[in-house]
């Protein structure tokens, strides 16, 4: 019997439970993991809080490393003692699990499994959003909101590499140091000064191209204001809470600007574009172009104290559980 955190309501930190589990044989084209280490995302309190329902109930945590035990019929790239990595496959705050191998990816011998739990879900994020939602270019000069969290140091930093000027907003002095040291060449504190105008005065008034941010109700609609004609505006988190309802006018006045509220299990969807992307963020890590920063580990039984951390904004870069 292994023992796996689930939720039978929804609601605070507290709701999650630490309980027995029978995992049970891989099935035809599954693995069975034993986690080395489990990711902590904000994505793990919007199910727990049912802001994005689950039914119940329900195993939580998208994004985890392990070492493959046994392997289902028709399971062929894969053997026991091989060490994978995954994103978006929700139970991985558990000790053992059953996951589909097509959505596995083999970890390189230069990334390890604590870095991998760390990355998978926040790196490829970072992926789609500067190679494929807005493919940036030298010479842009992008706005990234929450520039210290987990997807914002790793999407900084890889910004930079893409030749990209990039303005970073935070909420705290030491989070700006963060940030400036991980890419960001303007960091704006939000919590004193207003982004809107260090914006355009960084730009000479222009506007930035692209806005990322996964704060949502606290920084709509002025990220919109941050915008040049025709720019978009990409909203791929509500760490404040969710953002109404857009409404299209609003977008035609301020500039027939775009929106777009992307997913990462979209844009890994298939198993090219899962390939792709992992390729591309380990390709960043083992060359050290993307410095990984775990600023938190706790027990994974210890999930619930690391959900209050997380939504106190007491972390900083990623967070790993480890069994």
């Amino acid at each position: 019997m292994a023992k796996a955190f689930r939720f039978h309501r929804t609601g605070g930190p507290e709701v999650m439970q630490w309980e027995d589990v029978e995992v049970g044989l891989p099935g035809p084209g599954q693995v069975k993991l034993k986690a080395t280490a489990v990711g902590l995302n904000y994505l793990d309190t919007y199910h727990r809080t049912g802001l994005y329902p689950m039914p119940l109930p329900s195993p939580i945590g998208m994004e985890g490393a392990g070492e493959v035990i046994a392997v289902g019929e028709g399971v062929g790239d894969l053997k026991p003692g091989d060490h994978v990595a995954y994103s978006s496959i929700l139970g991985a705050y558990a000790e053992e699990r059953l996951a589909p191998a097509d959505k596995l990816v083999k970890l390189p011998a230069g990334v390890s499994d604590k870095v991998a739990a760390a990355i998978m879900l926040k790196g490829m994020t970072a992926e789609y959003l500067l190679n494929r939602t807005y493919k940036v270019k030298p010479g842009d000069t992008i706005l990234f909101h929450a520039a210290a969290g987990g997807v914002g140091l790793i999407a900084c930093q890889w910004a930079k590499h893409l030749g990209a000027t990039v303005i970073g907003t935070v909420g705290s002095d030491e989070k700006a140091a963060l940030a400036k040291a991980h890419g960001c060449d303007h960091v704006i504190n939000y919590s004193r000064e207003n982004f809107v105008e260090r914006v355009k005065q960084i730009t000479g008034g222009k506007g930035v191209p692209v806005v990322y941010d996964s704060v949502g109700k606290d920084t709509w609609p002025a990220s919109l204001d941050c915008l040049q004609p025709l720019g978009m505006m990409v909203s791929f988190g509500n760490s404040s809470g969710p953002i109404p309802a857009v409404e299209g006018q609003l977008l035609s006045a301020k500039g027939s600007l775009f929106f777009t509220r992307p997913t990462l299990m979209t844009y890994i969807g298939r198993r090219d574009w899962l390939e792709a992307s992992a390729a591309a963020l380990f390709d960043v890590v083992a060359k050290g172009i993307v410095k990984i920063e775990i600023n938190q580990t706790y027990a994974l039984k210890d999930a619930v104290q690391a959900h209050i951390d997380l939504e106190a904004r007491k972390t900083t870069g990623s967070t790993v559980l480890i069994p």
